[in-house]
């Protein structure tokens, strides 16, 4: 097998964001309907499938896997998987990191079994500390819940990294004190702009916020000091002097970061995404569920990578203009 995998761009392919299941506990808003309808079954793909998708990708030059959903711990049997995943962590297995995210309301029974798996980091999608609106941004979410699976997390050893999607209207004007908290545990906090996808472009262009914006805005409370840490995604970071933390910041729409992207997103349900967004998947299932040797698969990926988009059509002016990507974002995996 190719040792590595380049697009037409000239950029290497070694991460992939694996989604186990288009299921969630929760219903945020921005993420999937509170009336979703989730896939059958028999159109997930097993735990033995994606496994066998992994080790493809790692014989390929992936060097990093995160897992992904929906909620990927409400999957069963995902802990057997992740623990067969981490043994290929390390020179002789080809992985360099495993981890996960979540919104880490399952966190408090699995934090433990995570980290024996070789499991050292996870993202926590956590868009605000205030209980009443937490509940009514994730339709079905109690905050006790996640904030016992952050503090589980931080107490077995695993590094906690926040993830909040700023939202005009409706958690803006909390970011500071997001920022205060996470960094007073010595959690890293990276906000998240609010992305054109799925069917309700309306609501998300009333309520997105461009992060090169709203960064003038922070720097009237914060010093943000320039630093060089990356984790392999496509957040920049800088160090908030007055908290010592450091903050990273996902612009995909005002801030394009595709020159540098690394990634490929694998469905649940197998389809392969060289871009989120971007419709163009390729669908491996079939090659998974009609051949024993790999040969298909490998010239399916190659193929996905070389259809890799340039850059997305997010519009920083007017995400209804374009970039209409019909598939919530439950649908691609995180």
């Amino acid at each position: 097998m190719t040792a590595q995998m380049i697009d037409a761009y000239g950029r290497s392919i070694n991460y992939l964001r694996l989604s186990v299941t288009d299921r969630c506990n929760f219903r945020c808003a921005y993420c999937m309907a509170e009336d979703t309808t989730v896939l059958p079954r028999s159109s997930v793909l097993s735990l033995e499938e994606l496994s066998r998708v992994c080790q493809v990708f790692v014989d390929k030059g992936v060097k990093r896997i995160r897992i992904t959903g929906g909620e990927p711990l409400v999957r069963k049997g995902l802990m057997a998987f992740i623990a067969n995943l981490g043994r290929r962590i390390g020179s002789n297995g080809g992985l360099d990191e495993l981890t996960l995210t979540t919104n880490g309301s399952l966190l408090s029974k699995y934090a433990g079994d995570l980290f024996a798996s070789g499991v050292r980091r996870v993202n926590i999608s956590l868009d605000t500390l205030d209980p009443a609106k937490f509940r009514n941004v994730s339709r079905w979410g109690e905050l006790r819940h996640v904030k016992g699976g952050i503090a589980e997390a931080l107490a077995v050893g695993l590094k906690v990294k926040l993830n909040t999607v700023v939202q005009k209207g409706v958690n803006e004007a909390e970011i500071p004190e997001m920022i205060r908290w996470a960094h007073a545990q010595g959690i890293d906090l990276t906000l998240i702009e609010l992305m054109p996808l799925g069917d309700n472009l309306a609501e998300v262009a009333a309520r997105r916020l461009s992060l090169a914006n709203y960064s003038a805005t922070l720097r009237k409370q914060f010093t943000f000091e320039p630093i060089s840490y990356k984790t392999g995604g496509p957040a920049r970071y800088v160090r908030v002097q007055e908290t010592g933390g450091r903050l990273g910041m996902v612009a995909a729409v005002s801030q394009c970061f595709c020159n540098s992207c690394n990634r490929v997103r694998l469905s649940c349900s197998g389809t392969l995404y060289p871009c989120l967004g971007h419709e163009g998947g390729v669908d491996m299932r079939p090659a998974l569920r009609s051949s024993e040797g790999n040969h298909r698969l490998v010239a399916i990926i190659d193929q996905a990578i070389q259809r890799k988009q340039k850059s997305h059509d997010f519009n920083a002016a007017d995400p209804l203009v374009r970039s209409v990507v019909g598939r919530a974002m439950n649908v691609t995996g995180g």
